[in-house]
């Protein structure tokens, strides 16, 4: 059976984050001053054939921790839809 996967990877929140603070600028700039802070992450689907949906969630974790995921800046989560 085909899964669809959701890898969601986010910077780690002790980390400064370039991008979010770029855009943050740039929404103050625009003046919408009632956002506070920006966090800039990458949002992955991954189609995935397995047998069940915990096999697709751990092939999934799998390749996210070997390729999709820099485990020093980045911090991951895994949902199957």
């Amino acid at each position: 059976m085909t899964y669809t996967v959701q890898v969601k990877i986010m910077p780690l929140k002790e980390l400064l984050d370039p991008q979010g603070k770029a855009v943050l600028g740039g929404l103050q700039n625009l003046g919408l001053a009632g956002v506070s802070d920006v966090r800039i992450g990458k949002n992955i689907t991954l189609q995935v054939d397995a047998d069940s949906a915990d096999k697709a969630k751990e092939i999934a974790t799998e390749a996210t921790k070997k390729l999709l995921a820099n485990p020093v800046m980045e911090y991951f989560e895994v949902s199957v839809n």
